[in-house]
């Protein structure tokens, strides 16, 4: 895989460069709640602009229906991009029409222009190879070479991830190179014990992550709304939890394979719950109950671990050598059931481990409750790209980058 300092030695002064980044941010209205993703691809972007390239950055955003919807611009990310950069960014208001061409063509070297997300083309993410192409066609029209960093996308097969750096002479950027020397360490020099804390809402979501981690990991901690499930598979009411009972067979076989191999399989043992859901906006007090986990009651919900949980994870954390996590232990984002996320987040910093915060809502606690990204080895900008890395498969976005 060629690197963007193999690119920058070539020299790109004068070049268009195309950098598909992962502005993909979480927004309340028009206000960015975490620049996490912005500033990790700005390294990147600041390299290449101060090399004389003129910088064309292109990016997601949330799910739009293949059209154009403000709700979904990218205009909020391409001004807190200027900001982290000290420059003005130019915003082009369409991905590969009239106003791309024209601002892209407007630009010197050194400057940078942001065009609207992706995804308000139904190209980029067609199943159908043509559709597909046609669009890379397009976006390689706006470049003379492409630089892949926008690692939370990498596990998509979508024209500007796939395609596109196939139609130009390509590089990996310095985030993809980071998050991929990072899970290397996951995967392939591990050091022992290696622990792995899972959660989420479902079940599903981590199957195959599961299933890989327990070859390689010697303990895995479960919580989040995915432990309801486990625990149902270990015969426990689990009241208005949140259940997956189709997964119950798979649960009850991990559990199994897990104890066969020595993989220490760990569980809540008790659990903050309520009748009723949060109201995340307003944060009305919920007076949380705290039972065993093998005793929720029937008219209950489970929505975090309890304090003895805390504990116990914290403990099996304490003399880890390599920690990965990845999901919240409950609805962290109410404060009334924050409290396992925030452990757990404490117990990586108070750790000696490696330790990689694996994106997503993980990553978004962590800094939401305050943590300093400094305390940890990693915070991932890619939830579902690592945990397909770690699955074991193949990364479109990484292949295509690798030819």
């Amino acid at each position: 895989m060629k690197t963007i300092d193999e690119l920058l030695a070539e020299g790109v002064a004068g070049k268009r460069v195309f950098v598909r980044a992962d502005l993909n941010v979480p927004l309340d209205g028009s206000t960015i709640t975490d620049d996490g993703r912005i500033r990790a691809v700005t390294p990147t972007v600041k390299a290449l602009a101060d090399a004389g390239a003129r910088v064309v950055v292109a990016s997601h955003l949330g799910r739009p229906k293949g059209a154009p919807d403000p709700a979904f611009s990218l205009a909020p990310a391409a001004t807190r991009l200027g900001e982290l950069l000290g420059a003005d960014v130019a915003f082009a208001t369409d991905t590969v029409g009239e106003s791309a061409t024209s601002t892209v063509a407007g630009l010197s070297d050194g400057q940078v222009a942001v065009i609207e997300n992706l995804r308000f083309n139904a190209g980029e993410t067609s199943k159908d190879d043509a559709e597909r192409g046609a669009f890379a066609d397009q976006l390689a029209a706006l470049a003379d070479v492409y630089v892949g960093d926008g690692f939370g996308a990498v596990h998509r097969k979508h024209a500007s991830v796939f395609d596109l750096p196939a139609r130009l002479p390509h590089a990996a950027g310095y985030l993809i190179a980071t998050e991929v020397g990072v899970l290397k360490k996951l995967t392939d020099d591990v050091k022992r014990p290696y622990a792995v804390v899972l959660g989420g809402a479902k079940v599903s979501d981590k199957l195959a992550v599961i299933d890989n981690l327990i070859e390689k990991a010697d303990r895995i901690l479960i919580g989040g709304g995915m432990a309801y499930t486990f625990l149902a598979a270990q015969g426990h009411e689990v009241g208005l939890s949140l259940l997956q009972k189709d997964q119950i067979p798979a649960c009850q076989d991990y559990l199994k394979r897990a104890a066969d191999k020595g993989v220490e399989f760990v569980l809540p043992v008790d659990v903050r719950v309520s009748a009723d859901f949060p109201d995340l906006k307003n944060q009305v007090d919920m007076n949380p109950d705290i039972v065993a986990a093998t005793a929720i009651p029937a008219d209950q919900e489970g929505l975090d671990i309890g304090p003895k949980t805390e504990e116990l994870y914290a403990a099996k954390l304490q003399d880890a050598a390599t920690v990965f996590w990845n999901g919240p232990m409950g609805v962290f984002e109410h404060k009334d059931f924050a409290n396992g996320t925030r452990a757990v987040a404490q117990a990586l910093v108070d750790s000696d481990a490696f330790s990689v915060v694996g994106g997503g809502d993980s990553a978004a606690a962590f800094r939401i409750l305050g943590f300093s990204e400094d305390k940890v080895g990693h915070i991932s900008t890619g939830g579902g790209a690592s945990l397909e890395y770690l699955e074991g498969k193949s990364l479109p976005g990484l292949v295509a980058l690798e030819k």
